[in-house]
């Protein structure tokens, strides 16, 4: 274990999540910083650990002005911020830094100020998969669906039940992008994306940012909210294009996950809340599978009957995620944020929206192409 351990003292959005044509990405994520630190009860000049994904450490920092003297710009996609997470915590444990802060944010959906990118045609996708008429994530992400429906009989219904317990979720949140009814049958009548995925079975796309400022737990107990405690994470990746993956129908979750539980101590029957990536339907329903809460092939029967929905047993992406919450491109931080509330329990008095009793909580992100997983444990102090 860590000789100095870590918790997060602060979580928070930029102003405004959904359709913000006026902001840049870089003011939504200047305003998540802002809403974070304050949180925290700190400033910009606490600030000594910066860790990004997206755009370099060294263009956040300047945009926000500060100088930190550790930083980490690991990209590893969706997953990024939860593998930060660890990071920051290792850093905060060996003496390297005080108070880290992780941050990202894009305009995904009115495209303002993003990040410079390579062409496509530079890299590994754009030689060896776009040429054949891979249709991007949803192609790359629906391929190895129907691997695991034709190999477990996995149906379209139970991914259906995903996003449902989603939109149940959202509902109950004011921020979420999304909050009208959903029923399966809709699900199922909306059309196809790329088969077997239909349009309600992918992730949204939306102008958000979110900030974590993370200290070490002596240093938290003088702040303003209650710290999270990091108990254990992991991280791992085992192919980047879809057309490498050793398995498509396991993730490096089975990396992850073991690492994170181990190194936390806990057991699958301790963890009060989960907040799993969903990209996708399949990307919940896989990684559950991978992460041991249930058998390879059994994710589809683990998710039904309303378990994972507000009143079910295993509270799951209680915000509504990236399903019908929202999803600017790498949802990955917002796990985290919303994990820390519960744990907080900064929802006491909403009923539903609240888990009851939540002292340990995972948080776990996928990023690429189910190319890398990074999965962190949490705990109530």
């Amino acid at each position: 274990m860590p000789t100095r351990q870590a918790a997060v003292v602060g979580v928070a959005e930029s102003d405004e999540i959904g359709v913000v044509p006026n902001k840049s990405t870089l003011q939504l994520q200047g305003e998540a910083v802002l809403n974070a630190l304050d949180d925290a009860g700190l400033a910009l000049r606490d600030v000594d650990g910066l860790f990004t994904a997206g755009f370099r450490t060294t263009e956040v920092a300047e945009y926000l002005g500060i100088h930190p003297r550790y930083y980490d710009g690991t990209h590893v996609g969706g997953s990024s911020f939860v593998v930060h997470l660890g990071h920051a915590a290792a850093a905060i444990a060996s003496g390297r830094i005080e108070v880290a802060l992780i941050v990202h944010g894009e305009s995904g959906r009115s495209r303002v100020g993003l990040p410079a990118s390579a062409s496509s045609a530079q890299g590994m996708e754009g030689q060896f998969e776009n040429p054949y008429g891979m249709p991007g994530a949803p192609g790359a992400y629906s391929m190895a669906c129907a691997r695991h429906m034709h190999q477990y009989g996995t149906t379209d219904r139970q991914l259906a039940e995903i996003a449902v317990a989603a939109r149940q979720w959202a509902r109950l949140n004011p921020r979420a992008f999304k909050r009208d009814p959903l029923t399966i049958e809709e699900v199922l009548a909306s059309p196809y994306v790329s088969w077997p995925f239909r349009k309600l079975d992918c992730c949204l796309v939306t102008d958000a940012a979110g900030a974590v400022v993370v200290t070490s737990v002596e240093r938290a107990r003088d702040l303003k909210k209650a710290p999270v405690r990091v108990l254990g994470w992991g991280e791992g990746h085992d192919h980047q294009i879809i057309s490498q993956m050793p398995d498509v129908t396991s993730g490096p979750g089975r990396i992850s996950g073991p690492d994170a539980f181990a190194m936390a101590g806990v057991k699958h029957a301790d963890v009060d809340v989960a907040e799993v990536y969903d990209s996708f339907t399949y990307t919940v329903l896989t990684s559950l599978e991978d992460l041991g809460f249930c058998r390879k092939g059994e994710g589809g029967d683990f998710v039904s009957g309303g378990r994972i929905a507000p009143g079910g047993d295993f509270p799951l992406n209680t915000s509504g995620g990236g399903l019908s919450y929202t999803h600017p491109g790498m949802f990955g931080i917002f796990t985290i944020i919303e994990c820390i509330r519960q744990l907080r329990g900064d929802f006491r008095g909403q009923g539903l929206r609240q888990v009851a009793d939540a002292k340990i909580g995972l948080v776990h992100g996928t990023g690429g192409k189910l190319s890398a997983t990074g999965t962190a444990i949490l705990a109530a102090d």
